[in-house]
């Protein structure tokens, strides 16, 4: 893993934390910053280290990272065909609104089909007013299933998974 997107991606996530919780959104992903969170940061490590990074930029400043693999999220069920599954995407908020993340998804599209997987899955936060699901939906997912992660302490996370599929 190259060392240096770690803290990239960690100050992405801390921004990405800070909207959400100013937009009312603490559901998603809490309150507290992902690099302030030692489990937090050993996800991330652990996702960056699994996976294929895709780092996207705008004018030379990193504006959102894509993470993919064959390799579903632990709570996720396994498919019987090949996949390349979206572990990780986050954009700057910086960046917001300049189709970094749509840019991201047209590239792991185009991963999947150099690795023949004619299967691309992704899992989301569900909840709140499903704003996020809608994002996915409009960038050409189709939800597939509903699902509840279980968390010591704290409410299950609603999920849902989608799925895009070429013509």
């Amino acid at each position: 893993m190259d060392t240096t997107v770690l803290p990239i991606v960690l100050g992405m996530l801390d921004r990405a934390v800070a909207w959400l919780v100013a937009d009312g959104r603490e559901g998603q992903w809490g309150t507290e910053p992902w690099s302030t969170r030692p489990e937090a940061v050993d996800h991330v490590e652990t996702v960056l280290r699994n996976g294929h990074v895709r780092l996207a930029e705008i004018d030379g400043e990193p504006a959102g990272v894509c993470v993919a693999s064959n390799t579903p999220s632990a709570y996720v069920p396994a498919v019987d065909e090949p996949e390349w599954f979206v572990n990780l995407l986050v954009t700057d908020r910086r960046f917001a609104g300049a189709g970094v993340g749509a840019a991201l998804i047209r590239d792991v599209r185009r991963e999947a089909a150099v690795r023949d997987a004619g299967l691309v899955r992704v899992d989301c936060y569900a909840g709140g007013d499903g704003a996020l699901v809608r994002q996915y939906e409009a960038l050409g997912f189709t939800p597939t299933a509903t699902f509840f992660v279980d968390r010591p302490g704290q409410p299950p996370w609603p999920g849902r998974l989608l799925e895009w599929r070429p013509n």
